[in-house]
């Protein structure tokens, strides 16, 4: 049996099931890992103040927020990347002419702010982003920030993505969604977060297992021997794994975790 020591997972279309909720089943096999001593961690392109409001201030339980930006562990961080001023501003100045129906969200590590206030753009940034600000221009915002989030409410990707292109040749941009891209520090992505968090934590490669679905998660399967891509993932994610698990849907992550435990 694997010597399991820290279970990584994403939660949107991986742990999360077809309506977005934590299975019931999740919360008593966390409780067993806990007894186990084996550490969970979410790692999501959420922010830290609505995991935290999931998963409340659970002792000794790390948080990947923000798709690697921001690690913490008990309030103390482990590993926080701010985005360069100038970077914002390029993302302002690129996405300025795009003729799609979009909002931005800027997120610092304890608050995010925004600037569209209809309540359909509105429902969806809440999902992700439980401390908010509105803000009459996001060009105001003097706040240190973390991270750049665009929801676009066709296509990201294709809507998006090409004007932002030029800022990959210094800046990370990764498609986190059919609707979700974000602008980040080149060096953070959640691959490099799960090996600053297993450094921190003295647990290695061999001793993690890691779950995701999309495009954000592709770095981090390459940082646990125990990387599993699940069934209704990106055919990359897919490609990068060294194992699948059974659909969201039919609750995989929780099938393979008890598995892997012997549960």
């Amino acid at each position: 049996m694997p010597d399991i020591k820290l279970v990584i997972s994403d939660l949107d279309g991986t742990l999360l099931d077809g309506n977005s909720q934590f299975p019931t089943e999740f919360w008593p096999l966390l409780e067993q890992m806990r007894q186990r001593g084996v550490l969970f961690a979410p790692a999501s392109g959420r922010q830290y103040a609505n995991l935290l409001g999931h998963f409340g201030p659970s002792k000794d339980m790390p948080f990947i927020a923000e798709n690697g930006a921001y690690v913490v562990q008990n309030e103390q961080t482990i590993s926080l990347t701010e985005l360069n001023p100038n970077t914002v501003r390029a993302t302002l100045d690129a996405l300025e002419n795009v003729n799609s129906d979009f909002g931005l969200v800027f997120c610092g590590a304890k608050m995010a702010y925004c600037s569209r206030t209809d309540e359909p753009f509105l429902a969806q940034v809440r999902k992700y982003y439980a401390a908010l600000e509105i803000v009459d221009d996001l060009r105001s915002v003097d706040a240190p920030l973390i991270k750049v989030a665009g929801y676009d409410f066709d296509d990201a990707e294709a809507n998006l993505g090409p004007a932002l292109e030029p800022l990959r040749a210094h800046d990370q941009v990764v498609i986190s969604g059919k609707n979700w891209v974000d602008i980040m520090d080149s060096r953070v992505n959640k691959g490099l977060a799960v090996r600053a968090l297993q450094k921190a934590l003295g647990i290695s490669p061999q001793q993690t297992a890691v779950f995701g679905d999309f495009l954000n998660d592709l770095e981090m399967m390459s940082e646990a021997t125990y990387s599993y891509a699940v069934a209704n993932a990106d055919p990359r994610v897919k490609a990068a794994a060294n194992y699948q698990a059974p659909a969201n849907t039919e609750h995989g992550v929780i099938t393979v975790i008890k598995q892997l435990l012997g549960l």
